[in-house]
């Protein structure tokens, strides 16, 4: 009884407006209260303060900080060009570019709302222009921005190896061919809609001569993803170390090679770098403190109890697994789930064989779907606030979206070779 009621605190200060570390951080307090030991509040101090100040964390304002150059410095319309010539000539062409774009973006940002909102104001218009419905390309653009956090670099995987210890740069690796898939099953989509839609190809045409230097453009973006993953895969950096390579490399190419930057854009890109990662931060610097509440309320023993009997085989706790985190998805944001499941979650899965990398690919996938789910659906929000449409217009485009996802979800739960391959070949 008094489990619920603290997670009935939790919920009720969310939906009334409370940002979401200060949910955790009271329904701690009260979770203290009920259990009579208000003795050890003090100690939510320390608590706070180690759960912000883990080493691999440091990594997070470097990969949000050269997410951010790389877009301000101009590289998204040179990925933009790039994708166009590569899938615009098929059926439903700049639906492609979106989906083709946000998987080759997401290799320098690793923030799906970052896709969303920053790129999406350029590819929505671009398709109005081309004659594609609103809805259909705000609902394309939020879907693929889910992509992000799946192909690295990933802000959540840098949350999940920092509870865990899991390797950071092998999280990284087991999310490249399941991101892939996330590209196809979307681009899938789009074919068979256009299809129906009779929607055209791109409008935009390119001689060989074109093409092949908007190719040659693209390859300069894509340097921070083969920076990172092949400094990561051949030993030469630690995530850490590479997310600040990143970051020059991103420095040197805004300032240099396109001259983006100036010196009001990078002080602007700092800015919301120092916003974005206090954010982050204090979301886990907060849920480190409601995680210790649990613990001293014994949840996750009783909830390992609970799950071991349920379902003590791997693919009846997976399927049970991906049921929770779907609901959770629909109510909370995607960190704070993380830090709030994955302690309680991981030793049950390892009990059972699960392998600590392929679970966290599975959930940051899980968790990416509910960034399309409502009534939370940050990037329902994103693409909305952004072309003013309705929430009911962009959901009434958006399911098929979700179920391609949802496919791809159990693929990669029941199929863990397709997240391990990589990292096993890292190893």
């Amino acid at each position: 009884m008094d489990i619920l009621v603290v997670f009935i605190v939790l919920i009720l200060l969310i939906i009334i407006g409370v940002p979401v570390a200060f949910s955790m951080g009271l329904s701690a307090l009260v979770a203290f209260v009920i259990t009579g030991t208000t003795q050890l509040i003090p100690s939510i101090a320390q608590r706070i303060y180690s759960g912000g100040t883990s080493f691999v964390l440091i990594s997070i304002p470097f990969y949000i900080f050269s997410g951010l150059l790389m877009n301000g410095a101009g590289m998204s319309d040179v990925l933009l060009r790039a994708s166009d010539v590569l899938v615009g000539r098929i059926p439903g062409g700049l639906g492609h570019v979106n989906v083709l774009v946000s998987m080759l973006f997401s290799g320098m940002s690793g923030s799906s709302v970052a896709d969303a909102t920053g790129l999406g104001v350029v590819e929505i218009k671009m398709m109005e222009d081309a004659g594609y419905d609103t809805p259909f390309s705000a609902a394309v653009t939020a879907a693929s921005a889910t992509i992000g956090p799946i192909i690295p670099p990933s802000i959540p995987f840098v949350v999940y190896g920092a509870i865990t210890g899991v390797s950071v740069g092998k999280l990284f690796m087991g999310g490249v061919l399941p991101g892939v898939f996330m590209g196809i099953s979307m681009m899938i989509t789009v074919y068979i809609i256009t299809i129906k839609r009779g929607y055209g190809k791109s409008p935009n045409k390119y001689t060989l001569k074109e093409g092949i230097i908007a190719l040659l453009r693209g390859i300069v973006p894509m340097g921070s993803f083969i920076l990172i993953m092949g400094g990561i895969s051949t030993g030469v950096f630690t995530p850490t170390e590479a997310s600040i390579a990143a970051c020059i490399y991103g420095l040197l190419i805004g300032a240099f090679v396109y001259k983006e930057l100036n010196f009001k854009k990078l002080k602007e890109i700092i800015s919301d770098t120092v916003r974005n990662t206090a954010r982050v931060l204090f979301i886990m610097a907060m849920a480190a403190a409601y995680a210790y509440a649990l613990t001293i309320m014994r949840v996750p023993q009783r909830l390992s109890v609970t799950m071991t009997n349920i379902a003590s085989n791997p693919w009846l706790f997976l399927m049970a697994l991906n049921g929770l985190l779907l609901l959770l998805g629909c109510f909370m944001e995607t960190i704070s789930i993380m830090t709030l499941i994955t302690p309680i979650i991981l030793p049950i899965a390892v009990s059972i064989g699960i392998n600590p990398i392929h679970l966290g690919v599975v959930m940051t996938l899980n968790l990416m779907i509910g960034q399309l789910t409502p009534p939370v659906g940050i990037l329902l929000y994103g693409v909305a606030s952004i072309t003013k449409l309705t929430m009911k217009q962009i959901l009434s485009e958006v399911w098929p979206y979700l179920i391609a996802l949802f496919l791809v979800l159990i693929i990669i739960t029941y199929i863990p070779s397709i997240v391990m391959l990589l990292p096993n070949l890292l190893s």
